[in-house]
């Protein structure tokens, strides 16, 4: 059940870290780890955040860094 509710969490018109906050909530309970966690939290964002995030100068590695570096861009 919590990866069918992974797949529709979507960015929309919420900010990062409301986005951010309630993805890791569902993640927690998916089962999905590491590089598959990571494609299904790119998928939910917004084009624009997506582009700049795949954009990085140092490839992030980690979903923790992905959210970091995500909340971060939103809010400049």
């Amino acid at each position: 059940m919590k990866v069918k509710e992974l797949k529709k969490v979507e960015q929309e018109s919420k900010t990062m870290e409301k986005f951010v906050h309630e993805f890791r909530k569902v993640a927690r309970k998916s089962g999905y780890k590491k590089r598959i966690l990571i494609e299904k939290f790119k998928k939910g964002k917004d084009r624009v955040i997506r582009r700049k995030l795949m954009e990085a100068e140092q490839p992030l590695r980690s979903i923790q860094q992905w959210y970091k570096r995500a909340v971060n861009l939103d809010r400049y």
